[in-house]
């Protein structure tokens, strides 16, 4: 990510590739009212930094406040208080999302389980979506799509709601959209099953280490367990689905489901619908965040 700073009257004067970086790390979580501790900072970084590095650039930066552990833009001190009662709100849900997720990964041709969005950060505010990236065996996704989806009807009985908002097949594991908002993705998911490819997605995307170099995708694997090997269940049930009128039901809801997807609004610049994947970011979520980030370096400091 290139980015050309100018000093106009009355703005920060930046004098070093890692106090732009900060900014820009900063920026993009403050959309999310989400300061972020000195390990997460290291973290999301744009270069690569050690800690120490950036705990010393960041102690004279004007433009950048600490309280209570956390770091944000100076003009946000109230974000820490917002960040704090949203991570005390998430944990319960985090919990729950842990135990529907393990389930998930126990449903028939599902091969990776990874929790996203803001619970993954632990920053719920008032909407309870769970969201999920899955992968799925090929020539099955939208069966397990149609798994999926049954089992949320049962979690919407508790007042949860679950997303499965990409669903890919281990066919296409290579991410297609390459910015900031896909690597911090990446970056925060948190893998609930299927460790195997989850490996074999972190390698098929490298490109999340050049956006962000910091960044360690095995940091997030205390939650994860592996739950296929050994699922007879689940074996049971796709060997009984694999057959030609499992293939025509998976060819059916494939069809139908597209067809109606291409009359809802929003469709087409986010959304991803093949036989190897279901994307369905309707409501245009990474461009919103890449130009509100954008507005809010301009802000800052006059960035173009």
């Amino acid at each position: 990510m290139s980015l050309t700073f100018t000093s106009p009257p009355s703005t920060l004067t930046v004098d070093s590739a890692l106090e732009r970086a900060i900014l820009s790390t900063l920026a993009y979580s403050d959309i999310f009212d989400h300061p972020l501790t000195l390990e997460e900072l290291h973290k999301f970084l744009l270069i690569s930094s050690t800690k120490e590095e950036i705990a010393i650039c960041i102690s004279s930066m004007p433009h950048v406040k600490f309280k209570d552990g956390f770091y944000f833009l100076a003009d946000r001190p109230e974000i820490v208080d917002i960040r704090q009662a949203r991570e005390a709100n998430s944990r319960k849900a985090l919990r729950r999302a842990t135990r529907y997720g393990r389930i998930i990964g126990s449903l028939p041709f599902i091969r990776l389980v990874a929790l996203t969005g803001s619970l993954a950060m632990l920053n719920l505010s008032k909407h309870r979506d769970m969201d999920f990236l899955l992968v799925a065996k090929p020539g099955h996704i939208w069966t397990a799509r149609a798994f999926v989806l049954v089992f949320g009807r049962l979690a919407r009985l508790f007042g949860d709601v679950i997303c499965p908002n990409v669903i890919i097949s281990e066919n296409a594991l290579t991410w297609q959209q390459k910015n900031l908002y896909s690597a911090r993705e990446f970056a925060q998911m948190i893998p609930i099953s299927g460790l195997d490819v989850f490996a074999q997605l972190q390698n098929a995307n490298p490109w999340v280490k050049e956006i962000l170099p910091n960044h360690s995708a095995y940091a997030n694997l205390s939650e994860a367990e592996d739950l296929h090997a050994g699922n007879k269940v689940q074996t049971f049930f796709e060997r009984l689905l694999t057959n030609k009128f499992a293939a025509r039901f998976e060819s059916w809801e494939m069809t139908r489901k597209i067809a109606r997807f291409k009359n809802q609004k929003g469709y087409g610049v986010e959304t991803n619908f093949s036989a190897d994947v279901c994307q369905g970011n309707f409501d245009h979520h990474g461009t919103w965040t890449m130009k509100m980030h954008q507005e809010r370096l301009r802000t800052i400091q006059g960035v173009s």
